[in-house]
């Protein structure tokens, strides 16, 4: 007999050789047949594997984000055997799940491939699913391995088995598809209810621009097929939100090839928009004792090695720049840190001096290829909203808290309500790949847990997802229909601090160095705007969309009174604009509307005479007439009901 911990925390005995399912079964029929996965002793394992003796155990079911992983992971394994069924000869890459799905890389050879073949290959998908095929998994010599996919003709399964370290190689088979695999896989196909293929993409094999392209096909499974329609229904929404098309209709922003992939240009009503968020944070952060630098594109090659972000950057940076005459070497900036590093050396620092808190909007650049690149969420030069506190380490946890407080400001004006905090600490059992002191990485710890409990925010804690120099926070943000988002970081680094010797001056009079608190609460402005576009679908906030009201006269005689209008409106900085054009007025209402204006003012004889404006709003219509100065204490109201104490 073998003992276990259930997820209740009681301990029962089960036969040598029990699996999760034989778990569950004790358990509960009906739940065994709902179970993906088992997580073992924090590790997620096949549900039919044997659990080792005193282990711990949760059951996995589609409800745990891991039990999705599991069932995407097993029906990238399914499509690739309906592929190969279909398409004899193809050959396999890389076939992870992902967040929403999974993918498999897959080389056609002479088949031809399109969306239009995805029916086919659903249908087979399901034909097998059906069958209810198990998932098997076995260890094999890697000699062995390599002779197998050498008998196959699949190079690229051998050229990732070369890169293995000698040893046992686990492979898994379902029906007639063998894979090299480290699993963990559903009990059987049966389990999949439903699949949807989505897109097909082209992506160079290992993520290098010089090796071949392979076919990329994006599939989803759910284990009801009711779970498909809502997802498909999902889909059409954000489809409409999709950043690239809203900022193409909002007239925001645009990209050139003539200027380069991957470098979006901002319009007016773009470049408006993204001064607001900046002007708005640098209020809050003039507030909470910032102060604003500058600093340039570009920084010696020397810099970048001395701060480490050569070593790790290297490769996703742009090739070095080499003057002609002097042979210095430079770098597009793919980092604000070191510049801020040296801004702090300028001058001799007291612990009196401390905090110093440095923010700068500053551009950075990274090396993206081209086939990851996508509208503002992936690009290659962007914005970020850096800043840099250093500080004693006693003031660690209230610099943690003014960073919170920023966030919390942030997300209340942009109505991100529901976010959960995950602060990543360091593995326990694995010290060595981290430095500094046990000291200070416990105080850090504990001022991040201590000011999260604090602020009574939703946490998840991860062990073992710090970064090598400390702690660090990320806010985990859902938008309107459900997606997840990472949007601003605070991370506590003793690394940069000993790289580029910092010091201060102590109350003992002795030198010491400080802590660096790395945050961006937007992240990058690129990022943030389009993820603001889909969560809004372009409907901004009063106090930041580009045009809060248009004036709408319904023929070229009230023209005069339309501009009255518009000089009252812009004397109290309401952002509002003339539709002048030779339209009728319900063109103009419908043309306002798809701009998603969020008032239109239409004005004639009898706003004229009365001094009145007849108020729409954007998605509602009609709210009738209103005297001007009632107007504009209504959006006044609006505005500061928004931004609270902000503006």
């Amino acid at each position: 007999m073998i003992n276990i911990t259930l997820p209740d925390n009681s301990v029962r005995q089960f036969p040598e050789g029990a699996t999760g399912i034989d778990i569950a079964k004790s358990i509960s029929e009906g739940l065994a047949r709902n179970v993906l996965a088992a997580m073992v002793n924090g590790e997620v394992w096949d549900a039919t594997r044997p659990v080792p003796d005193n282990s711990k155990v949760k059951l996995l079911t589609w409800s745990d984000p891991e039990g999705k992983a599991a069932m995407w992971h097993s029906s990238a394994h399914l499509m690739a055997e309906a592929i190969e069924i279909l398409y004899p000869g193809v050959k396999f890459g890389i076939g992870p799940d992902i967040e929403n799905g999974f993918y498999y890389d897959i080389d056609f050879g002479s088949h031809s491939i399109s969306s239009d073949d995805f029916q086919k290959i659903e249908n087979k998908f399901m034909e097998l699913a059906k069958s209810k095929q198990a998932f098997v998994r076995s260890e094999v010599s890697k000699a062995d391995a390599i002779d197998y996919f050498t008998r196959k003709g699949d190079e690229y399964k051998i050229e990732l088995l070369h890169d293995l370290p000698d040893g046992s190689i686990t492979f898994y088979q379902s029906g007639g598809f063998t894979d090299l695999c480290r699993g963990p896989h559903i009990p059987d196909t049966g389990l999949i209810k439903a699949v949807k293929l989505l897109n097909i993409a082209g992506a160079y094999w290992r993520g290098d621009e010089k090796r071949k392209q392979l076919t990329r096909i994006y599939g989803i499974t759910f284990t009801k097929s009711g779970e498909l329609a809502e997802f498909m229904t999902f889909l059409e929404e954000a489809k409409k939100r999709d950043h690239r098309k809203l900022g193409k209709e909002l007239e925001l922003f645009a990209f050139s090839q003539k200027v380069g992939l991957g470098l979006p240009l901002w319009l007016p009503r773009g470049a408006a928009l993204r001064e607001r968020l900046e002007m708005f944070l640098k209020k809050v952060q003039k507030k909470a004792g910032y102060q604003q630098v500058i600093c340039p594109h570009i920084g010696n090659v020397e810099l970048y090695k001395t701060s480490g972000h050569y070593q790790k950057y290297g490769d996703s940076s742009f090739r070095p720049i080499t003057t002609p005459v002097e042979g210095e070497e430079f770098f597009l900036k793919p980092m604000n840190c070191p510049h801020h590093c040296e801004i702090y050396k300028t001058k001799p620092r007291s612990y009196r001096d401390l905090p110093v808190r440095l923010a700068e909007f500053g551009t950075v650049y990274r090396y993206e290829q081209s086939g990851e690149l996508h509208g503002l969420t992936r690009v290659r030069g962007f914005t970020q909203d850096d800043a840099h506190i250093f500080c004693t380490p006693e003031q660690v946890k209230d610099e943690f808290k003014g960073v919170m407080d920023i966030v919390m400001l942030i997300f209340k004006a942009l109505e991100f309500k529901d976010f959960i905090v995950q602060i990543s600490l360091r593995d326990p059992n694995n010290k060595e790949k981290y430095i500094g002191s046990d000291e200070n990485w416990e105080k850090a710890e504990r001022a991040i847990l201590e000011v999260a409990q604090e602020r009574g925010v939703t946490t998840v804690i991860e062990e073992g997802e710090a970064a090598f120099y400390g702690p660090k926070m990320d806010f985990m943000v859902k938008d309107a229909i459900g997606r997840k988002w990472q949007l601003g970081t605070i991370q506590v680094d003793y690394n940069l601090p000993e790289r580029f010797e910092l010091e201060y001056i102590g109350n003992d009079n002795q030198r010491h160095r400080p802590v660096m608190i790395h945050r961006a609460p937007f992240g990058s402005m690129e990022r943030f705007v389009a993820v603001l576009l889909e969560h809004t679908g372009g409907n901004f906030p009063l106090w930041l969309t580009p045009d809060q009201a248009i004036i709408l006269p319904i023929s070229e005689k009230y023209q005069e009174y339309a501009k009255k209008v518009l000089n009252l409106l812009n004397n109290v900085e309401i952002r509002a604009l003339v539709d002048d054009r030779n339209e009728k007025a319900g063109k103009k209402i419908r043309d306002a509307e798809l701009m998603k204006v969020p008032f239109m003012l239409v004005v004639g004889e009898r706003e004229e005479a009365e001094g009145t404006v007849s108020v729409r709003k954007h998605g509602q219509g009609d709210l009738g007439p209103q005297k001007i100065e009632d107007f504009i204490r209504f959006v006044q109201t609006e505005i500061k009901n928004e931004l609270g104490d902000i503006n």
